[in-house]
């Protein structure tokens, strides 16, 4: 298993690998093919971590776990319910997530992302996992109140900063079992093992691609566990994904315009 980041240092961005607690940046496409190279002198505390992928979409899940369904009182889906975040959403570690003014209740929601690697389009369940090329943390960020609202998760859940990724693709993983947890200011409020899963990573990847192809950085967010709670400024949200690692983002109140 090696994680790869986007870094950023000295106006420079590029890929990296992490092994062993060595820094070394890559050469060539993490979704071809690459090699590792030179080590990055100070490793992770010399550089920037941004979202580690630009995709063109985020597949989110929504009801995937049945205690979350049953936190918010409606019934578990017969088929995975998906709604798409848009690019302008996703932040990186450390970015700050900004809460629009006037929107009432914005919630937290640690997910388990999937990081597709090639093309995908139509494949079946047995073949999953040979368009993924990792894990990472994403936070399903919720304007609560405007959710509650509509039947569409398009606004609630689409505003600029609600999409933290990072702070890698942990490559070579399998779909094993793994605890996704939420903190907030030091206190966790979400923790449950994907093997809670309604539909497991296999099962999204043969619906999601029936439905529209992925291109290689697009990402499958598999659902929140129960413990969604709200967030407020000057809180730090922290989302651990076990063998994955930590998306720590600060959350900041966005001026009125």
């Amino acid at each position: 298993m090696e994680r790869i980041y986007r870094v950023g240092l000295n106006g420079e961005t590029f890929y990296a690998s992490e092994r062993g607690g060595e820094l070394r940046r890559l050469n060539g496409d993490i979704f071809s093919s690459y090699s590792s190279g030179a080590p990055v002198a100070g490793g992770l505390g010399a550089v920037k971590l941004l979202a580690p992928v630009t995709p063109s979409k985020i597949v989110c899940v929504g009801l995937n776990y049945k205690d979350h369904a049953a936190e918010s009182g409606k019934p578990l889906p017969a088929e995975p319910l998906i709604f798409i975040k848009p690019t302008t959403a996703v932040i990186g570690p450390g970015d700050p997530i900004r809460l629009p003014p006037g929107v009432g209740r914005v919630d937290h929601e640690a997910e388990l992302g999937v990081v597709i690697g090639r093309r995908a389009h139509r494949v079946p369940r047995a073949s999953a996992w040979e368009y993924i090329l990792g894990l990472t943390c994403v936070n399903d960020v919720t304007a609560r109140d405007l959710q509650k609202k509509e039947s569409q998760y398009t606004r609630c859940k689409g505003f600029d900063t609600f999409a933290p990724i990072g702070p890698c693709v942990a490559a070579g993983l399998n779909g094993e079992p793994r605890q996704v947890e939420a903190w907030v200011n030091g206190r966790r409020r979400q923790s449950a093992s994907t093997k809670l899963l309604i539909f497991a990573i296999d099962h999204l990847v043969e619906f999601v691609t029936f439905v529209m192809t992925l291109e290689p950085g697009d990402i499958i967010s598999t659902g929140t566990p129960e413990g969604i709670g709200p967030i407020a400024a000057g809180d730090t949200v922290t989302v651990k994904i076990e063998g994955v690692g930590e998306l720590m983002n600060p959350v900041v109140a966005e001026e009125s315009v």
